[in-house]
């Protein structure tokens, strides 16, 4: 009997332990477990060597995980990869996500960067219901997606460069690369030709500077002959001038005093005047016909008419 009680008090004591045990772990997993947010990525490019449970880093700093990887459904283009980050992490609207390859032999991650102080989170969720962060193409994937263009352009470059490079055009790059051989030839042969030409050069443009020198002199000296000798002339000729202005405003001030006048003359004494001058026109006609008549037949002639001519009859045939 008393055995008996021995292993029922041990199990209970067992039994006890593990359920302390069990309590124990849950204790620490509540104190070490943090509060995580789930986020969709679309990447239009590979993501090869991504996998479940790959790193996630914030500027170089781990803050979550990948927990899921599939095609986008209905856009096989697309790949969908969710993650799951500390609550904590700012994810704020302008923060982008690429694929980023630590090294060579360690499988890439997600690496978020872009958060700007000030800005909202990024919260409206997306179509597989979680919010969606954008995704941008790092250096590397940017290399790998351009990599069959930049293939084909070398390959075209490569085609080009061996046309470049035929028979003929090879002909012709050495008839080039002779005639470079014999200009630089004539070129040292002629070099003390060219460097006293050179020096020639230097003279005349040191003379060149003298001239200026002396162009900027007499300028100066011209400027002061004008703006110090010339100011008198120039306040006598606008003296002159304002003088001008006062005799042509007398002037015009008596035409209008004598415009009446004119206009009274030119409307009633000028053709009296020409009326008087027509009868002294007539008056000295008459007096000329008198002085005729007296010339020709006397002093009578100009008292009496006229006589007139006697009448002799002709013979008759």
């Amino acid at each position: 009997m008393e055995t008996r009680s021995n292993y029922v008090m041990v199990g209970a004591v067992t039994v006890a332990l593990l359920i302390g045990t069990l309590l124990f772990i849950v204790w620490l997993a509540g104190l070490s477990g943090k509060a995580e947010k789930c986020y969709d990525i679309y990447f239009a490019q590979g993501v090869g060597g991504l996998s479940k449970g790959s790193n996630v880093s914030f500027s170089g700093v781990p803050v979550g995980q990948v927990t899921k990887i599939s095609l986008l459904p209905n856009r096989p283009e697309f790949v969908w990869v969710r993650i799951e980050v500390d609550e904590q992490t700012p994810v704020l609207q302008g923060t982008t996500a690429q694929l980023h390859t630590v090294s060579f032999t360690a499988p890439p991650e997600v690496q978020l960067s872009g958060a700007v102080r000030g800005r909202p989170p990024i919260q409206q969720s997306g179509p597989q219901g979680c919010p969606v962060i954008p995704a941008s193409t790092s250096g590397l994937g940017a290399l790998l997606a351009s990599a069959p263009e930049t293939l084909d352009r070398v390959n075209r470059l490569m085609e080009r460069l061996t046309e470049l490079l035929n028979d003929k055009n090879q002909n012709s790059i050495s008839d080039i690369l002779e005639n470079v051989d014999a200009t630089t030839q004539e070129l040292r042969r002629r070099a003390p030709e060219m460097g006293q030409t050179i020096a020639d050069i230097q003279i005349a443009a040191h003379n060149a500077g003298l001239a200026a020198n002396s162009v900027a002199a007499l300028s100066n000296n011209t400027n002061q002959l004008v703006t110090q000798d010339g100011r008198p002339a120039i306040q006598n000729l606008n003296k002159a001038i304002i003088s001008a202005q006062q005799a042509a405003d007398n002037l015009n001030a008596m035409v209008s005093d004598a415009r009446p006048g004119v206009q009274n003359f030119s409307k009633s004494t000028l053709p009296e005047a020409n009326k008087l001058v027509h009868d002294l026109r007539e008056l000295s006609q008459s007096l000329q016909a008198v002085s005729n008549r007296v010339n020709q037949q006397g002093i009578g002639g100009a008292l009496g008419p006229e006589k007139l001519p006697d009448y002799k009859p002709g013979k008759r045939k």
